[in-house]
């Protein structure tokens, strides 16, 4: 009978895939043997926060004093079982095998059920795989027990714990599959996004001197901070960083640091392992690990909390981390590419940015213009739009007419780049094939989104301003707020709040403008 069974685990277990499929499968070929009453599987855990344990994890037998009564849960007294603790302890702590006969009441921990069933023997061999002890399978028989069969459960035991090595072998390599997996659902995102938005459109002195510095850049490998109003395109450029550098066949993630919960941020950039906080059901690579020897994307940036804030900081410096639960200190050969439309200079005086971090992240910085102060890429851009919109949605191309062009070009883009785009889309779901051109009608946005009713009646009376005219009238309307509100920026009284904007908009503005608080 003995060796029927290991011949029927020898055949289940080759095609298990997982330990409980596996351990299953042994308590069931145990339970074919002659007087087998109870069977039962033990591994070790050894975890950071307690004593090694023995954890139940497969159990097979039935009653005689109860005939409908099964035991084949793994809850319950027996669950677990501290190394230290009777005879299955002793049996994982010492890696020897036990075998007692029927003696004294006292020759069991629960005598009563032993005479209830007609326990006769008991016994136990180590799960043991390259001398590492696994765990225990152990069992209790309705007939006496012989050295020969102690033998036997020592070959089933050996024969077992290979089985088990081997499943969690399969169970590691699903899990690099799936690290695999998201890392390509990253790569394909990114491709969607490129191929959404094309390349960057740099008919403009401003966007070419721009593209200069990420040619001059993307020849290092340090980090690069890429400064600019919302929708300007700034994942374009870490784009454009990263596929110019000698980490282009590497990964580039992205990770929107606004939408990060804070209790979440560790195990979103540095992963967690199994078990480390409720609901951590299995391990999880962080996005360091996923961007290893490419590109790691921090938009937003300037949205991390400060507590925070440190945490991205040491690995910044000594490009190591530990994942959340774990105790192994893992390397990430990363490249970091940060955004934010927020001046982090001006955070880091009102104590809402780390100096230090500051200096780290803004070791080459890119600030990419306005679409407002790049003129000569809007019609261009928006003739781009047009095709991969028509595309995309698969409706027939449409050409902009001269009159959607000076619509274009006389709106000044408070949205900038992601504003237009969506405006070129609306324009072609709507309009019809009859129509000649889009028939976009914009009307003017004043760039600081507040100029004077007066001003404003003079602008729409001019057909045509020039740039450095319409920059040296955004200008003097921003110097005229300031000092109508003493320079005070943010608040009920500040200048922000008079002309329309946020405090860190405004802030911004001022330093493209060249206007500076007086001492």
């Amino acid at each position: 009978m003995q060796l029927d069974a290991l011949q029927s685990l020898a055949l289940s277990v080759a095609q298990a895939r997982s330990p409980d499929s596996v351990l299953m499968q042994m308590v069931q070929g145990l339970g074919m043997w002659d007087g087998v009453a109870l069977a039962r599987v033990w591994l070790l855990r050894d975890t950071e926060h307690e004593p090694p344990y023995l954890e139940l994890k497969a159990s097979i037998g039935a009653s005689i004093a109860e005939p409908s009564r099964r035991w084949n849960r793994t809850d319950g007294a027996h669950q677990k079982i501290l190394l230290s603790y009777g005879k299955v302890g002793y049996i994982a702590s010492n890696n020897r095998p036990l075998l007692l006969q029927r003696g004294p009441r006292d020759w069991l921990v629960q005598p009563d059920w032993a005479d209830a069933e007609g326990i006769q023997s008991f016994a136990g061999q180590p799960l043991c795989f390259k001398g590492q002890v696994l765990g225990v399978v152990a069992f209790f028989s309705r007939r006496r027990l012989e050295k020969a069969d102690l033998d036997w459960l020592r070959v089933f035991a050996d024969h077992a714990a290979v089985a088990i090595a081997n499943a969690r072998a399969f169970e590691e390599i699903a899990r690099l599959k799936e690290s695999a997996e998201r890392e390509r659902d990253y790569l394909r995102e990114a491709v969607r996004s490129a191929l959404q938005h094309g390349d960057v459109v740099a008919e403009s002195p401003e966007m070419k001197r721009v593209l200069a510095q990420v040619q001059a850049v993307a020849r290092t490998d340090s980090s690069v901070l890429i400064l600019g109003e919302s929708g300007v395109g700034k994942e374009l450029i870490a784009a454009a960083v990263h596929d110019q550098s000698g980490r282009r066949d590497g990964p580039l993630v992205k990770v929107n640091c606004a939408s990060v919960p804070r209790e979440l941020f560790e195990s979103e950039f540095f992963g967690h392992v199994r078990g480390a906080f409720s609901g951590a059901a299995r391990d999880r690579q962080g996005r360091f690990l996923l961007a290893d020897r490419g590109s790691l994307f921090l938009d937003e940036v300037g949205e991390i909390p400060l507590e925070l804030q440190g945490k991205l900081l040491r690995v910044l410096q000594e490009r190591t981390f530990e994942a959340v639960g774990d105790d192994r200190t893992r390397e990430a050969d990363v490249r970091v590419i940060a955004a934010t439309n927020r001046p982090l200079d001006v955070e880091v005086e009102r104590g809402r940015f780390r100096r230090d971090l500051f200096y780290r992240l803004n070791v080459l910085p890119i600030e990419v213009p306005p679409l407002r102060q790049r003129r000569a890429d809007i019609v261009p851009m928006a003739r781009r739009f047009l095709r991969t919109t028509a595309h995309r949605l698969h409706l027939p191309e449409r050409e902009l007419s001269a009159e959607d062009e000076r619509a274009l070009l006389a709106y000044d883009f408070p949205g900038n780049v992601r504003e237009l785009q969506n405006i070129i889309e609306r324009a072609v779901v709507l309009s019809t094939r009859a129509e000649r051109g889009l028939g976009l009608e914009l009307g003017r946005v004043a760039a600081t989104d507040a100029v004077p009713a007066a001003r404003r009646e003079e602008l729409d009376a001019s057909d045509v301003m020039g740039e450095d005219a319409f920059r040296e009238l955004e200008r003097r309307n921003v110097l005229n707020a300031l000092r109508r509100c003493g320079y005070r920026i943010a608040g009920e009284r500040g200048a922000a709040k008079l002309l329309g904007l946020s405090p860190s908009t405004l802030t911004y503005r001022m330093k493209q403008l060249g206007l500076e608080r007086p001492r």
